[in-house]
């Protein structure tokens, strides 16, 4: 293969990454759609943006819908009294209400409702978030080594006074420019994958401040991975304050400057 010719895959390959990723923010029910973070407690709520009361306790979180009122749930109507249960951390349930989603999830050990409608501004305003151009300098292969056993990790998140516990199976090395670093690995979103939160030197002034993270393939039998800072992304809370995103922990702030992957959004400048 020519070097002309791995530049244009390497550049292709990106952009398909890209549009992939401005796809799912602008989804009609995803993050850009939330229209408000509300806290459940055992006080039955009603709120502006979904229908019926909301409360939640010892056996989950329930909902009280008036006559008049329904949702869908696993494509099913529902009315009255519905109860969901106890939901477990980080786990989302996704009850329709005409053409919006209200997600029912559990945060920081806290039962939360997210309404997710489509007209939201924030999604019909948006036209993509401004990124580095891809450069195959910020790719790196490195090592994954294990942890004997998983350590149970507790980071801060954007919500202030919230944290999450995340299990780290292990960690990255890499080097960049001649230097040695090294990342705590979570669980990615695929078995076997590995998820890296970070900042770096450019948080704050290009890039968001709280945090980017890095999704990275399932390493090879003898540990060899590839890192590729081009596909470092915003999480959720860079577009919006009704986001509960975890930061990084503090060995992964990075104090090299790492000019790749994506921006500020516009909507936070």
């Amino acid at each position: 293969m020519t070097a002309v010719h791995e530049t244009s895959t390497f550049r292709q390959d990106w952009d398909t990454w890209y549009a992939e990723h401005q796809r799912v923010l602008g989804d009609p029910h995803g993050f850009l759609a939330i229209t408000n973070l509300h806290w459940l407690d055992e006080n039955p709520q009603r709120f502006p943006d979904a229908p019926g009361e909301w409360s939640t306790g010892p056996d989950g979180v329930v909902v009280d819908l008036a006559p008049g009122e329904e949702l869908v749930v696993d494509g099913t109507a529902v009315t009255g009294r519905h109860s969901f249960g106890v939901i477990p951390e980080r786990g989302s349930l996704y009850p329709e209400a005409g053409d919006a989603v209200i997600e029912v999830a559990k945060r920081g050990g806290h039962d939360i409702v997210r309404p997710r409608h489509p007209e939201n501004p924030l999604r019909e305003q948006f036209t993509g978030t401004p990124a580095y151009e891809p450069d195959p300098r910020w790719v790196a292969t490195g090592r994954y080594v294990a942890f004997d056993e998983p350590r149970p990790t507790t980071v801060g998140a954007a919500v202030e006074g919230l944290q999450h516990v995340y299990d780290a199976p292990g960690e990255l090395r890499f080097t960049l420019d001649g230097t040695d670093y090294t990342l705590t690995a979570f669980n990615g979103h695929r078995p076997g994958t590995l998820s890296v939160l970070f900042t770096d030197a450019t948080s704050g002034v290009t890039t968001y401040a709280a945090n980017r993270s890095l999704q990275v393939d399932a390493p090879d039998e003898d540990g060899t991975v590839t890192i590729d800072f081009n596909r470092a992304a915003n999480l959720p809370c860079a577009y919006t304050d009704l986001a509960t995103c975890p930061l990084p922990p503090a060995e992964n702030r990075l104090p090299i400057a790492i000019e790749a992957g994506e921006k500020i959004p516009t909507e936070r400048l």
